[in-house]
């Protein structure tokens, strides 16, 4: 990154990692459940120096606050307050949003809403939808409800390695630059990863609502990238999407699962394509599929009730 705001939202400091910061256009990117800021990295310097990044470490994880109260703040809801908040204190009325997994769900949520919806530009959806598959998100939520201890640093490379080798990274020295990001140091010695524990109580405590609604909700030009192995976004889930919103655009990338890095120019050249075209508001979508109601809330009780006790 090229500068560091470390930016006070009521009780919590949140970082935000920011790339080209004198660029005169501006896009949020904002990262996956246990990740931060700094995967965007590659985005940001293919993009170029046109495009001022601002990719904020959601509280709990990277570099911001860890919450005293996960029940309250490790929530969609909260993290929608700290966008707008975020969005307030940098003075954007109208920005493109990309958002990989979490990230993305929080885009179509804030683009969804009858206050702030128009503050979302343009938005890129980066392996995520408005229906996730359940084993998928009974995946994510058991490994990151668990602690993760390593004795060495070199164990704790090859467990992230392991377990990110679906974001199609090819390279060891973008291994090793992510661990060293990833990384936090026990008082014993021994290593852990960056976040705070408990961000996965969020699926025990988040409030159930219908994403699909959402979607059909939403009045901006849209992107979404899958990575054709995806356990998270089905590709059937794409076109049900597609047929919520004509005009969405779509990417799939070989090679890659849950989710792609955008760190290749095959990945960054459509989302540059995307962000530098007309951001002209699309019109209302006249297909409505039949997958609405209470996906959301099924599958949240369903990983509640598989949830450790």
């Amino acid at each position: 990154m090229d500068k560091l705001d470390l930016v006070r939202v009521r009780q919590l400091e949140i970082a935000v990692r920011i790339w080209h910061p004198e660029a005169s256009s501006t896009l949020i990117a904002w990262h996956g459940l246990a990740r931060h800021g700094g995967d965007f990295e590659g985005l940001a310097r293919q993009l170029g120096p046109e495009w001022r990044i601002l990719a904020p470490d959601t509280p709990g994880r990277g570099l911001s606050s860890w919450s005293l109260f996960p029940a309250h703040d490790y929530l969609y809801s909260h993290y929608m307050q700290i966008a707008i908040a975020l969005l307030d204190h940098y003075e954007l009325d109208h920005v493109p949003w990309l958002g990989t997994s979490m990230g993305g769900l929080l885009g179509m949520l804030i683009a969804a809403d009858d206050t702030h919806g128009d503050r979302i530009e343009q938005l890129i959806l980066n392996d995520v939808g408005p229906e996730i598959d359940p084993q998928g998100l009974a995946g994510l939520a058991s490994y990151f409800a668990i602690p993760h201890r390593f004795y060495t640093f070199g164990e704790l490379l090859t467990e992230l390695r392991d377990h990110y080798a679906s974001f199609g990274i090819t390279d060891d020295a973008t291994w090793q630059a992510m661990a060293l990001e990833s990384a936090r140091r026990l008082p014993d010695g021994s290593w852990t990863f960056h976040y705070d524990p408990r961000i996965a109580e969020q699926f025990v405590n988040d409030t159930p609502r219908d994403t699909w609604a959402d979607w059909a909700a939403i009045r901006c030009p849209l992107t979404v990238i899958r990575g054709v192995d995806s356990t998270i976004l089905a590709a059937d889930t794409v076109h049900q999407m597609k047929l919520q919103q004509p005009g969405l655009a779509t990417l799939d990338v070989p090679g890659c699962g849950h989710a792609p890095m955008l760190n290749t120019p095959s990945q960054v050249q459509p989302i540059s394509d995307f962000l530098n075209r007309p951001a002209d508001t699309i019109s209302p979508a006249t297909t409505k599929t039949k997958v609405q109601g209470s996906l959301w809330q099924r599958l949240l009780h369903w990983v509640r009730s598989l949830w450790p006790r």
